[in-house]
């Protein structure tokens, strides 16, 4: 059998072990680094070590199995960012049961949403989810056995988190703890796509798929500092956080999102490495907060392209800034690995989002006839690999997967002469302006050029003439003030005649993202046809 041409492989570098548990194979991993601090809460200064993890998930492991719990049973884990977090996914993991995670911004309709998808008998809850929500949880048919975690619950629950833990007793050999039994294509993880067209999908995750992920080379440097503000529901949160403790990095996390604050953890703890999405790098380099930022080396990216002016102006806010690595993926496929920028700077390409994981390969089609296309031209990404999911729950795998077993992405981009890939729009939003293709996040990008903006957020509006037209959401930086006219010929000046603003522009407070920082589209053409100005 041949390579075949226009198709782009990844190199063969990587030994993925099929053998263990992926529970095990953490507690493995981290036993490795045993009083080294693993994560420590920025706001508050709590840490933890990995000694703490690997005592806490096996025992943790131990009660779940005293109440009855059984390979291939679903345990639902509902919480912000908190320590206890780590060790309850990972002690799921080692009894074979199946993890789903749910995010602690969800509203009453999304959490029944997302729980009719994974039935879970089992749930582990922080006292702020259950006291947010506790009359929706209730409604819950599949649940009969809730957790608690913390000591500061205000409403009494059936377990608590802290005293299954210490109702094992003394500390346990990491050699004498034997994991459940488990086939590597079995599902560790339900977890949720961002939904920026619709309600979330669940996405089914195996001990392989999250595996071959933790096997790749590590992208952030395990000897520096570094801040993931990502909440850990999420892919790019939970697993992006424990892969870097499978290489002993010290972590710094915060509970929830704000700007002031994550500058400030910055600066108190002179943090090398942020990862971040590219709305709030925008947002950073945009404020006006008199932070020290002066630590920060290495930014990673991703969710959505880096455009050339924020990188641009990411060089110029960070005196010491190195490197600027974006990397491309998604939860149906395991997280940010599917394309990544590699640690040496000379060959960061501006605006790439790197080269061809390990065992990974990748095509891109023509939108149209799905044929392979060669370098520079744009098509529909195809990935296929270890890292791909197993398929959407309740969902024929033959309505995203071609003949071949690849992936179909929704995402348009192309590689160059060199294999480096960049990622240009999702194919849903392109706005189709008198036969043209307008990329979104094109007309954003200039958008952000302009001083007064702080986010931009483009739709196609309904146009009888032109099919569609560009309608742009913006809000302003505090202070500052930006006229429609303005906004519109300053468009017009930098982008050609089919991206021009002619659906005008609406001023509003703020633009609307999903957890990972996508910016809701759907939400925007909700306010577009209600007529209001404001969110």
């Amino acid at each position: 059998m041949l390579k075949i041409p226009n198709y782009v492989y990844g190199p063969k570098d990587i030994t993925i072990p099929l053998d263990v548990n992926f529970g095990q194979f953490m507690l493995g991993r981290m036993s490795l680094y045993k009083d080294r601090i693993a994560q420590t809460n920025g706001a508050t200064g709590e840490s933890f070590t990995y000694s703490e993890i690997v005592q806490q998930s096996m025992k943790f492991a131990i009660s779940l199995t005293r109440l009855g719990v059984r390979k291939g049973e679903t345990i639902a884990l509902f919480s912000e960012n908190r320590k206890e977090y780590l060790s309850a996914f990972i002690g799921t993991a080692c009894v074979g049961a199946i993890c789903t995670t749910i995010s602690s911004m969800y509203a009453e309709e999304e959490i029944k949403h997302v729980m009719h998808i994974s039935k879970p008998k089992y749930l582990i809850v922080s006292p702020k989810m259950y006291e947010a929500h506790e009359a929706t949880l209730k409604l819950i048919d599949s649940i009969e056995t809730t957790i608690l975690f913390g000591d500061d619950a205000k409403k009494p629950a059936p377990y608590y988190f802290n005293d299954l833990v210490a109702s094992v007793g003394s500390d346990i050999d990491v050699e004498n703890f034997i994991a459940a039994d488990v086939d590597v294509h079995d599902v560790l993880f339900i977890l949720y796509s961002s939904g920026t067209s619709g309600m979330p999908k669940g996405v089914t995750l195996t001990h392989l798929n999250v595996m071959a992920a933790f096997c790749m080379p590590a992208i952030l440097n395990p000897e520096l500092s570094s801040l993931n503000i990502r909440e850990w529901h999420h892919s790019s949160g939970v697993l992006a956080v424990s892969a870097g403790m499978a290489f002993g990095r010290s972590g710094l996390y915060l509970e929830n999102f704000e700007l002031e604050l994550f500058l400030k953890t910055i600066e108190k703890y002179k943090v090398a490495q942020v990862v971040v999405a590219p709305t709030v790098l925008v947002a950073m380099c945009k404020s006006d907060a008199k932070y020290d930022l002066s630590s920060i080396r290495f930014i990673y990216s991703s969710v959505t392209p880096l455009h050339k002016e924020t990188i641009s102006a990411a060089y110029k806010k960070f005196p010491n800034l190195k490197a600027i690595h974006q990397g491309y993926g998604s939860t149906e496929t395991t997280t940010v690995i599917i394309t990544y920028t590699y640690k040496h700077a000379d060959i960061v390409k501006s605006g790439s989002v790197g080269l061809v994981a390990p065992n990974i390969i990748v095509k891109v089609v023509d939108i149209k006839d799905q044929r392979p296309l060669g370098p520079n031209q744009e098509g529909e990404i195809y990935v296929k690999g270890p890292l791909l999911m197993k398929g959407y729950m309740g969902r024929a795998r033959s309505d995203d997967f071609d003949d071949e077993g690849f992936y179909r992405t929704g995402d348009v981009g192309y590689y160059d002469e060199d294999r480096h890939f960049y990622i240009c729009d999702r194919i849903k939003e392109f706005i189709k302006c008198h036969g043209e293709q307008v990329p979104p996040a094109e007309v954003e990008a200039v958008l952000l050029l302009h001083e007064a903006v702080r986010e931009a957020g483009v739709i196609g509006l309904k146009d009888p003439d032109a099919g569609e037209i560009p309608l742009a959401f913006v809000s302003l930086q505090p202070g500052k003030e930006a006229t429609e006219e303005e906004l519109k010929e300053f468009v017009a000046k930098r982008l050609s005649n089919p991206k021009h603003l002619r659906g005008g522009v609406c001023f509003v407070i703020e633009i609307p993202k999903n957890p990972s920082g996508k910016i809701l589209r759907q939400e925007l053409r909700k306010l577009a046809k209600s007529g209001k100005s404001k969110l």
